[in-house]
């Protein structure tokens, strides 16, 4: 669930609807990844789940998620006024009064909880609450603080596939605990190409990141080490029988390519030109790693 998504804001001169501006708060792009990734481990974990319980592990999960985002507007009001990216929002912008966001926020929680934990899993809805907790609660004030935020809100952000998976089958786990590895991995070469690229916004804005607390070469390091054990899991992946060989050739081709980019970073010392293009791929290679294994589950 970490702020790495392209911006949901709508472009300066545009004013947005009162209801545009509440449903903004979920961070919508954010959520729909949140669909996709808890759907792919829904699907994944097999099994004849009924409708009910589909519905409230997708949508529940995207609405604990959505309150998460809100609360994080709520939060960041006064540092999102100094983001280019951020400085639209309805908060921000002074369209919405702060309250707002937080009434919304408990209101999407307390909705989304009760609905999961009668309609899916115990261990999928703790497993949602943990999520929460620790964007919210952990996350959000480490900002401030230090950059090892990235690796906290990696660990929120990764669990909407486990909580997918647990939702349809809470007993057998080791391929949830997988797909968690993969986004988690995924994560991180994804939400430091963004603070590169975006590394005076988050100063001005008074948020610790990477590259600024230690340098560019430290931060195109740290990303080619994580995309390394990015395409090390996704082997794994298959080694445990969750692809075949169609996932195999997904891992390889995809994994090839972001290997390639890292590595073309530490060759050039690229700067933020090379950062965001990292940025976009790795939003290929996720959409792309789990389009090669839903079809090795289906053909």
């Amino acid at each position: 669930m970490a702020d790495t998504m392209p911006n949901d804001d709508e472009p300066n001169g545009t004013q947005p609807s009162r209801l545009a501006d509440i449903w903004s708060l979920g961070k919508p792009r954010l959520s729909s990844l949140v669909i996709f990734t808890a759907g792919g481990g829904m699907f994944l974990a097999g099994g004849s789940p009924s409708i009910e319980t589909i519905l409230a592990g997708l949508v529940g999960t995207t609405m604990v998620v959505a309150s998460a985002n809100s609360l994080n507007n709520y939060i960041e009001r006064e540092s999102d006024i100094k983001m280019e990216r951020t400085r639209n929002r309805p908060l921000p912008a002074g369209r919405m009064q702060p309250w707002v966001a937080l009434v919304y926020g408990f209101i999407l929680m307390a909705i989304a909880i009760p609905w999961m934990f009668i309609e899916t899993t115990l261990f999928a809805t703790a497993l949602a609450v943990f999520a929460w907790i620790v964007y919210v609660c952990i996350y959000t004030p480490l900002k401030r603080r230090s950059w090892l935020s990235v690796l906290v809100g990696g660990i929120a952000g990764a669990i909407p596939p486990l909580i997918g998976w647990t939702a349809i089958n809470d007993v057998e786990i080791t391929g949830g605990i997988a797909l968690f590895a993969i986004l988690f991995l995924w994560q991180l070469p994804h939400s430091l190409a963004i603070t590169m690229y975006r590394k005076e916004e988050y100063d001005a804005a008074g948020l610790k990141i990477l590259p600024i607390e230690m340098n560019d070469a430290i931060t195109r390091q740290h990303i080619m080490a994580y995309v390394v054990g990015l395409v090390a899991v996704s082997l794994w992946i298959v080694q445990m029988g969750l692809g075949g060989a169609i996932t195999l050739a997904g891992s390889l081709g995809l994994g090839g390519v972001f290997l390639w980019k890292a590595w073309k970073g530490l060759k050039i010392e690229g700067g933020a030109a090379w950062a965001r293009d990292l940025f976009l791929y790795s939003l290929v290679y996720l959409s792309g790693l789990f389009v090669v294994m839903a079809l090795d589950h289906v053909l």
